[in-house]
């Protein structure tokens, strides 16, 4: 047996995308990283070992602009070029390869951590070191070092340093939680296998093992789907163990699964009610994927009611936004529904109290084992909010090393600094605005060579009439300064009274009606015609707003198959009459008309779009667009943006933040896939133009790009005037869009 010590700023246990995502941002920030994983792969539940889809913010396009950017969108965005077929084996390799671009980190896979070494009294305690055994090698490995990361899922780590920690249900009382049971319990989130499958295009037999469970002598035939065109997580209801211990039944539950996998698989084949003769088995999963285990206690812990209240916290670190999700504690043989789902009007936030733990003073929690109630648990812990989680915590354990304090004074000494290194690398923050001080940008005036100010679409050959007999329809767009008409193509069938109202979204968090504003009726003729209502509304500040037409037999809006300007969204009811009002952003859905541009006219101008959007302010829609816009691009004309100073400048690092539209939902494996391999809204073909005294000339020239966020070295030797961002095209979209343009020395 080998023996070796590994000294690193920052220790992260646990090889998860919370574990990769802190590991990342850590390394980014300057700090060396050990990254200690206990399987052969990176990603944990998302891995080919386990196959779980990566699910976050967007709820599956329930929430409107809501996907994550920072780590966890930079995977998204090289998955879906690299992998649109969603392909488990090339996940592995997408996550293993950032790690591998980071030269700051060294990773061990096959290493499981059994030993912590901590002192200190049960109040105070400090993790001197963790000590792994790594499988094969046969080495025994000890990590020290002043910050350590639990990512581990389980909170092995934490639990063996003595962090304080919750597991089970709370009672209703503890945090005053309306889903939380009225007595407490040790009941849990279960844990699932799944399997794949393929069609072999000739007869298979299928002659069931010794562990396969006759599922007909279950409750599951009853009250679970089964088809046989279902593959991987659209079984997610296999699910077993919360009744049980998730750790130390671990073997007894994997079993389980094993055996009702096969049973279910024995039904398909052997029962006769299923055209499955040339089905096999592809891929039936080993090792479970784990929900919920330990919970460690944090400065704070957030609860179902700050979820639902989405409330604002000034150490917010990032957003979730994923429903509510709790499922039976007999999982897939309980008789109730596998989940009951609880979404907000928006997405919600997530503070850095919540990330670290309360007693032990050098430990940081990143993933499903965060500062959280177990109601609130049931959003927080899907993979790409728990990847937030990871990168805030990796940030915040850097700035601990590189200062040799706490988590805790972080939060409180260095808040500012937190968050404009969260802010820089482009994390999922949400109403947290640029504002550091070494960025060039904000002192110099920003211009462009065009801007959209008309929020208007007119009606195009192939147009097509959408019918509102079923749905209320509504048209999200910003409002800046003010909406006094609105003006919405529609097609009557005869003539009608129509509803029109206008309701306000109720914070930048939030993009479908929440807040009632006004009404007008509006009498129609039959055919098509300018719906027309003047509403004269001048919010305090700029926001977003819905203008909805409510549903009509023979009514229908006119709809081109092409994108409206950014930030503009078609919005569907999907729930009863009765039941609109209720403010859950999956009562409105975006999916039917995603792309697709209903015929409408706003006035006045707006300013929404202005260049100064780029310097400064949010880096993702908040409020409105928080972008540059282009008016139309006119073919290969480029557009530009530029940035002035009153007396010339030195400059070395331009840093680019471009619109990858977050409205998008992205996701790892086989749950949908997009028709195209790169955001249309990306810039594609862009270059940097800097004025000298000798006049204008390239430092930057970049063709093909397909990511959000790019950084260029650009140090000169004279000092500058003026900086061009010069889009030349980009991936497909009409507009050329730019979230950010940072400029230091």
């Amino acid at each position: 047996m080998q023996q070796h010590t590994v000294v690193s700023d920052v220790t992260v246990i646990g090889g998860g995308l919370a574990g990769v995502a802190a590991a990342i941002r850590a390394a980014r920030s300057g700090a060396t990283v050990a990254l200690i994983n206990n399987r052969p792969v990176l990603g944990g539940n998302s891995s080919s070992e386990i196959r779980v889809w990566v699910c976050g913010a967007t709820a599956h396009g329930a929430q409107k602009f809501a996907r994550e950017t920072g780590v966890m969108g930079e995977l998204f965005l090289e998955n879906q070029y690299r992998n649109p077929e969603g392909n488990p084996f090339y996940w592995d390799q997408v996550v293993l390869d950032a790690v591998r671009a980071e030269p700051l980190i060294s990773l061990y896979l096959n290493t499981d951590v059994t030993e912590v070494h901590a002192e200190g009294p049960d109040d105070e305690r400090i993790i001197r070191s963790v000590t792994g055994w790594q499988q094969g090698s046969e080495k025994r490995i000890v990590f020290s070092g002043p910050v350590f990361v639990d990512a581990s899922g389980d909170g092995l780590v934490g639990h063996l340093a003595g962090a304080w920690y919750a597991s089970g249900r709370e009672a209703a009382s503890v945090y005053g939680e309306e889903w939380a049971p009225e007595v407490p319990d040790d009941n849990m989130l279960g844990s699932t296998l799944f399997f794949y499958t393929k069609d072999v295009g000739e007869p298979v037999r299928f002659v069931p093992p010794s562990i396969t469970k006759d599922i007909a002598a279950t409750s599951i035939l009853a009250h679970r789907r089964i088809d046989t065109r279902a593959n991987g997580c659209d079984y997610w209801w296999i699910e077993w163990g919360g009744e049980l211990d998730a750790v130390h039944d671990n073997e007894a539950i994997r079993d389980e699964l094993w055996g009702v996998v096969y049973g279910i698989w024995d039904h398909i084949k052997n029962s006769g009610l299923y055209d499955a003769d040339t089905l096999t088995l592809e891929w039936v999963g080993s090792v479970p994927g784990k929900r919920e285990y330990r919970r460690f206690v944090g400065d704070y812990v957030l609860t179902q009611n700050d979820i639902m209240e989405q409330t604002r916290f000034p150490d917010t670190i990032g957003f979730g936004g994923w429903s509510i999700d709790l499922h039976p504690p007999g999982g897939m043989y309980s008789t109730d529904e596998g989940s009951k789902h609880l979404f907000t009007s928006g997405v919600y936030h997530i503070p850095f109290r919540s990330l670290y733990s309360r007693n032990v003073t050098n430990m940081l929690m990143a993933g499903r084992d965060i500062s959280a109630s177990h109601v609130a648990f049931g959003t927080t812990r899907v993979m790409a909010t728990c990847a937030v989680t990871g990168e805030a915590a990796g940030a915040g354990a850097a700035l601990a090393a590189r200062y040799g304090e706490p988590p805790r004074t972080i939060g409180s000494e260095r808040l500012t600094e937190l968050h404009e290194l969260l802010l820089r690398g482009d994390a999922s923050m949400l109403g947290v605005p640029w504002e550091a001080a070494d960025d060039l940008a904000l002192t110099g005036e920003v211009s462009a060579s065009s801007t959209l100010t008309e929020l208007a679409v007119a009606v195009e050959e192939d147009a097509v009439s959408y019918p509102l007999d079923e749905h209320d329809f509504g048209l999200h767009l910003p409002v800046d300064p003010r909406l006094d008409r609105i003006r919405i193509l529609i097609e009557a069938e005869g003539s009608t009274s129509v509803t029109v109202e206008l309701w306000s979204t109720a914070g930048g968090e939030n993009h479908i009606p929440v807040s009632f504003i006004d009404r007008r009726e509006v009498e129609v003729q039959g055919g098509l015609s300018m719906l027309e209502a003047d509403f004269g509304y001048e919010p305090a500040e700029p926001e977003d707003v819905v203008v909805l037409i409510r549903r009509a037999a023979g009514l229908s809006v006119v709809v081109n198959p092409r994108p409206a300007p950014y930030g503009t969204l078609g919005l569907l009811s999907r729930t009863p009459a009765t039941d609109l009002h209720r403010p859950q952003s999956n009562a409105w859905s975006a999916a039917e008309l995603r792309r697709q541009s209903v015929v409408f006219e706003a006035t006045p101008f707006t300013r929404a779009y202005r260049p100064s959007n780029v310097s400064g302010g949010f880096a993702r829609p908040y409020r409105g667009p928080a972008l540059w816009s282009s008016a139309e691009m006119a073919g290969d004309q480029p557009e530009h943006l530029e940035v002035r100073w009153k007396e010339a400048v030195s400059i070395g690092r331009v840093e680019l933040v471009f619109n990858d539209d977050v409205d998008e939902d992205l996701v790892n494996l086989h749950h949908h896939r997009t028709p195209f391999p790169v955001i249309p809204e990306l810039v594609r073909d862009y270059r940097v133009d800097v004025e000298t005294a000798d006049g204008w000339r390239t430092v930057v020239s970049v063709t093909g790009n397909r990511v959000r966020h790019r950084a260029h070295d650009v140090a000169l030797d004279e000092r500058i005037s003026a900086l061009r961002v010069v889009v030349e095209a980009t991936n497909g979209s009409a507009w050329a869009t730019v979230v950010g343009v940072r400029v230091f020395r």
